[in-house]
């Protein structure tokens, strides 16, 4: 799973709309409607934000585990 699909599932998860979401991070609806369509990235103060006020790790935010599995098997052809 990429971030922008995790972060648009996590938000829903917490019921919340893009806007309330935004008005949290105190940015404008539009600039996190570009992180869910995976055309702008959150710097790091947002993404720690972003972790708390979804309840979540920033691990599973990111997509650690996805990450991982898919290099994992990159390392293992060689």
């Amino acid at each position: 799973m990429k971030f922008n699909q995790k972060l648009q599932e996590t938000r829903k998860t917490a019921n919340l709309t893009q806007k309330r979401l935004a008005q949290k991070l105190e940015i404008s609806e539009r600039a996190y409607q570009h992180y869910e369509a995976g055309t702008r990235e959150p710097n790091i103060e947002t993404l720690i934000k972003l972790s708390s006020i979804l309840n979540v790790s920033l691990d599973d935010l990111l997509c650690k585990e996805d990450f991982l599995q898919s290099h994992e098997v990159f390392s293992d052809e060689y």
